[in-house]
C-alpha cells in the first residue's frame, strides 16, 4: 500500500500559497461539508474546542476525498496526546504556545520514533493503514509536519531560535494571544500588534521557513498573503455559520 503523503508539508516546503478555515464546530458532518468547499486545509481545534481524539478521529474520517489537508491543534505541548494524535494519523501538527528552542524541540521530538526522538511504538496503527503501509516507522517523519505557534513577548524574542530548530516547518502567529500579550487585549488589530506581526513574518521567512497566521478580515488576509505568509486561515466556520445564518434571517425579518 502506498505510503500516505502529506500535501500541505510538501506544498510550503516548494513555497506554494495554502488557504485555510479554522474549526470549532467538533462535527464530522460539518467538516465532510467544508472538505469539499476548496480549502487547502482545514484547522481541527483542540485547544479551544471541545474536540477530544474520537472526535478528531471522526473528523479525519469525514474529511476523506476532500481537496482539504488536516491540521490538527492540540490542546499542549504534550507527548501523550501527540502520540495518540499521530497514530490516528493525523500527519500535520500545530503546536500552540511555544516561547523557547528548547520547547520547539520537544515538540519535534515528540513526532519522531527513537533514537530520533521519543514517540512510543504502535505496531499497528490507523496512521499505517492498521499495518499495510510498510515501513511506516522508518519513513513516517518524512511526511509529518510540525507548526509551532507563537503567540508571546517571549516567544517573539526567541523567534529565530524556534523557527531554526530542525525539524520545525513552519512558524504561525497566534495573533490573539499577541495582541493580549502585547496590552491590547480583544483587538488583533491595533496598529502596534499589526506592526509586531508584520515583523514577525520578516523574520520567520528570513530562517527559511513557512509564515502562517489566522484573520477573519479578509483585507487583512491578503495583505498577509502579499507579506509572504504561506498558510493562512481566512476565517472560522462557526463565524461562518453565525454570519450567514443571521444575515439570512434578518433578510426576511426587516
Amino acid at each position: 500500500m502506498d505510503f500516505p503523503i502529506n500535501r500541505f508539508k510538501h506544498a510550503i516546503l516548494s513555497g506554494q500559497k495554502q488557504i485555510g478555515l479554522w474549526s470549532h464546530l467538533c462535527s464530522p458532518i460539518s467538516i465532510e461539508i467544508l472538505a469539499h468547499c476548496g480549502y487547502d486545509w482545514l484547522l481541527l481545534d483542540m485547544e479551544h474546542s471541545p474536540n477530544e481524539v474520537p472526535d478528531v478521529l471522526a473528523q479525519l474520517q469525514a474529511m476523506q476525498g476532500g481537496t482539504a489537508t488536516p491540521i490538527v491543534r492540540p490542546p499542549w505541548n504534550d507527548m501523550v496526546t501527540f502520540k495518540r494524535l499521530l497514530d490516528i494519523g493525523v500527519q500535520t501538527l500545530l503546536v500552540p504556545y511555544i516561547q523557547t528552542a528548547e520547547e520547539a524541540r520537544n515538540a519535534v521530538s515528540y513526532t519522531r520514533y527513537p533514537p530520533q526522538g521519543v514517540r512510543g511504538y504502535a505496531g499497528a496503527p490507523r496512521a499505517s493503514n492498521y499495518g499495510r503501509v510498510q515501513g511506516y516507522a522508518h519513513r513516517s517523519a518524512e511526511e509529518i509536519c510540525v507548526l509551532l505557534q507563537v503567540e508571546t513577548i517571549e516567544g517573539l524574542k526567541n523567534i529565530e531560535e524556534i523557527a531554526n530548530v530542525e525539524g520545525v516547518d513552519g512558524v504561525f502567529i497566534g495573533p490573539g494571544d499577541l495582541s493580549a500579550a502585547l496590552g491590547h487585549l480583544g483587538n488583533p488589530k491595533h496598529p502596534e500588534v499589526l506592526k509586531v506581526i508584520d515583523e514577525a513574518i520578516a523574520r520567520i521567512q528570513a530562517c527559511g521557513k513557512a509564515a502562517g497566521i489566522l484573520t477573519g478580515d479578509e483585507t487583512l488576509a491578503k495583505h498577509y498573503v502579499a507579506q509572504g505568509c504561506l498558510f493562512v486561515a481566512v476565517g472560522a466556520d462557526q463565524n461562518v455559520l453565525r454570519d450567514s445564518a443571521q444575515a439570512l434571517a434578518a433578510r426576511f425579518k426587516d
